[in-house]
């Protein structure tokens, strides 16, 4: 059996670019989506051998995927459907934004094998949708939810950002609670970040983004678990909430650093030894992977060393944390031989616990988390060299 468990396809196309985002985007073209779903064709062609590969998970994100057209959609679930066993895939994933479904396409979705929807929402309040730059409204949200629900889609996630320029305290509560209303079985919840080479990043630059004070942001963050847990979601990591059964597979294969394809524009992948960064402008990732179907822009070696560090940070993301057990069963020695003393150390600031089975954050330690994770980074190569 493969040891790659999971397949992330990136399509960059949006109709409209939100003012908080990084990821690789642009605005949609048809001509340019059609060559570009051409060279992604070729890349997983040459980059996924045979047909009706094992995954566990597919996961289609962007950028907005339900940008393309009917038939551009349609050849790209056709080239997922033969390179990968959808048929047994136990989670298939596409984003999406609200409006931007017809019934063609959710019929369309189905009939591939599609059988979890992500919903970009973000926040329940027109006003601050357009300061977001994002396309849909409110009422959007509520007509493709039950779009998709009377389509057969009931494992649907929805995406909430907080901290928003200007949003107070009382105005997530009241976002919050509406998004609790449509009883989904999964919503992602983020802190709004700063990133470079973005709208908000110019203005925050300019001192025009005035975001919530930091215990302000600390008060959402404390609202929005409880609200979760008041409603039967429970935390399995630090920015996920979900019904018992319904945490996200794909990204449970991130943080269980598990192996993965990374397909399309700017897209990374994880595979045995190391971790591959594909190029990012359209033009030059669709001229390559037409020509050789090998867009790579980098590739990092990823060592002993890089593995263990990962194992930890990415690990203590959920709330269940890095098992010791499945640590030494994965390495062949016990991460305390490792990190006894950083371990100490984060028990006695109560950022983290430990028992004999795990570590994970506290309370704290999820508010804190960057902080926890850099004392997992390992400077001493002669230590775990001693490993090799």
């Amino acid at each position: 059996m493969s040891k790659i468990k999971s397949a992330y396809i990136h399509i960059p196309f949006c109709q409209q670019i939100c003012h908080y985002c990084d990821f690789v985007k642009f605005f949609y073209n048809e001509k340019l989506a059609t060559e570009y779903i051409e060279a992604l064709t070729n890349e997983i062609n040459v980059n996924v051998a045979g047909y009706k590969n094992s995954v566990r998970t597919i996961f289609i994100g962007g950028g907005t995927p339900t940008a393309l057209n009917f038939k551009q959609l349609r050849a790209l679930l056709e080239i997922i459907d033969k390179k990968f066993d959808v048929a047994n895939c136990e989670e298939y994933t596409i984003e999406a934004n609200p409006g931007d479904f017809d019934i063609e396409k959710t019929k369309l979705l189905k009939e591939y094998g599609v059988n979890r929807i992500s919903l970009g929402v973000q926040v329940f309040d027109d006003n601050m949708l357009e300061e977001l730059g994002r396309s849909h409204k409110v009422s959007d949200v509520y007509n493709t939810v039950d779009q998709l629900q009377q389509h057969g889609f009931s494992n649907i996630s929805l995406d909430l950002i907080y901290a928003l320029p200007n949003q107070t305290v009382d105005q997530f509560q009241t976002s919050l609670e509406e998004a609790i209303s449509f009883k989904l079985p999964h919503y992602s919840t983020y802190a709004l970040q700063i990133e470079p080479k973005t709208v908000f990043h110019q203005r925050h630059k300019k001192g025009m983004l005035h975001r919530p004070p930091q215990d302000e942001e600390v008060a959402m963050y404390d609202i929005l678990r409880e609200t979760m847990k008041q409603n039967n979601l429970h935390q399995y990591e630090i920015s996920n909430f979900a019904r018992l059964g319904y945490e996200s597979k794909h990204n449970l294969t991130y943080w269980s650093n598990e192996y993965y394809y990374g397909l399309g524009a700017g897209a990374y992948g994880y595979l045995p030894g190391k971790r591959t960064g594909n190029i990012r402008p359209l033009p030059a990732y669709v001229k390559q992977a037409k020509k050789d179907g090998k867009p790579v822009l980098h590739v990092d070696k990823i060592g002993l060393k890089e593995k263990v560090e990962e194992e930890m940070f990415l690990g203590l993301r959920k709330a269940k944390g890095v098992s010791k057990l499945d640590f030494q069963k994965k390495y062949g020695f016990n991460f305390e031989e490792l990190y006894k003393k950083e371990v100490e150390s984060l028990v006695e600031k109560e950022w983290l616990i430990e028992d004999r089975n795990s570590i994970r954050l506290t309370d704290q330690g999820m508010l804190l988390a960057n902080e926890v994770f850099e004392k997992f980074l390992l400077d001493d190569e002669i230590k775990i060299a001693y490993y090799s």
